[in-house]
């Protein structure tokens, strides 16, 4: 009896494991979000509804932005074509949601890293994109020249961001009192704000700048230089799919890179015949870094071919090429006064 016993307990284990490592290779080969977009043939890219300078369809549904130029720069580096991107546009209270249930492969979204969202979610946030803080933006009339002037203010925002409790936070902290007027979407906010049912907007800064494009009268509004909270805007993934978190990171790691380097998307071809140690590892010319990774060795160089550089990207989306026209400020690299800064390839 105890020789079956053993021999019972034996095909127990045996099948246990066998169990524990079928589902290992589920779990493995269900995560892999490079090979699923490449069987597709097209990434999913999970965007804001609609945000100049960020991710804004023209009436033609053609998206514009910088955090559409990032999904690009991932089609490049897969397909050698920006086009083959889908983008898929999420409120902020759904955002986290559709990229963890996978309706999502990448959220490009404006969305600010932190310690809650990456547990609560089951995410990473890959890099951060873009350096950006809450501020305030109120009416030229008002003659405010600092958010401390601003007790007692009916104040807008969305919810479904760290909006709220920033804002509870600073008015707190000094002792000042407000009204709150929330609303789901980003479009109601300014509706709201433009209308007068409030006389504060708070959001992300560069949101602000946005927003105040679509008010009836841009230039009556003004941006306060407060900037209350640190807000990290990052691309996200989901946990457990290593090759694609680093397919991600990497490709805007590029950008950065190639910017710094001096490589751009009129000067690329240059690049590919270049000597140096550093231009020929970042083209492919040297080095099996982009094989490693499970993608070509001109990986980088297919992005800044069809997307440009970070700069490229910034200027023509926000910067002094756009609308918006916002100051670089942290977002400068490491070397020119902000703290953007990448790692090297090598």
């Amino acid at each position: 009896m105890q020789k079956t016993f053993r021999s019972g307990l034996a095909i127990g284990l045996a099948v246990a494991v066998a169990v524990i490592a079928a589902a290992w290779t589920y779990i493995r080969y269900d995560a892999n979000t490079l090979r699923k977009v490449r069987a597709r043939g097209e990434l999913l890219c999970g965007v804001n509804t609609g945000l100049p300078g960020f991710s804004n369809p023209d009436a033609q549904g053609n998206w514009t932005g910088f955090d559409v130029d990032f999904c690009r720069a991932i089609a490049a580096a897969i397909f050698d074509d920006p086009t083959k991107v889908k983008f898929v546009p999420l409120d902020a209270s759904e955002r986290f949601k559709e990229l963890r249930d996978r309706k999502v492969d990448v959220l490009s979204r404006n969305s600010t890293w932190n310690l809650s969202r990456e547990l609560g979610f089951g995410l990473h946030f890959a890099a951060v994109s873009y350096y950006d803080g809450q501020g305030f933006m109120v009416r030229r009339s008002k003659n405010a020249e600092s958010a401390l002037e601003l007790d007692g203010s009916k104040v807008c925002f969305q919810t479904g961001t760290t909006t709220q409790r920033n804002l509870a936070d600073y008015f707190r902290s000094n002792n000042m009192k407000y009204q709150e007027t929330s609303f789901d979407r980003l479009e109601d906010v300014v509706k709201a704000y433009d209308s007068g049912q409030c006389d504060v907007v708070t959001s992300d800064v560069s949101q602000l700048y946005a927003q105040r494009l679509r008010l009836a009268n841009p230039r009556d509004h003004v941006i306060l230089a407060d900037v209350i909270s640190k807000d990290p805007l990052a691309p996200v993934v989901r946990h457990k799919d290593d090759d694609w978190l680093l397919l991600v990171k990497w490709t805007f790691f590029a950008m950065l890179n190639a910017e710094e380097l001096g490589i751009t998307s009129s000067n690329i071809d240059e690049a590919m015949k270049s000597t140096k140690p550093e231009v020929m590892r970042f083209v492919g010319t040297e080095g099996t870094y982009g094989e490693d990774m499970r993608l070509t060795k001109d990986w980088a160089a297919r992005i800044i071919r069809h997307v440009g550089n970070y700069a490229e990207v910034y200027e023509r989306n926000l910067g002094a090429e756009s609308p918006l026209g916002i100051p670089r400020g942290l977002n400068q690299l490491w070397n020119a006064g902000g703290i953007q800064y990448a790692p090297p390839i090598l």
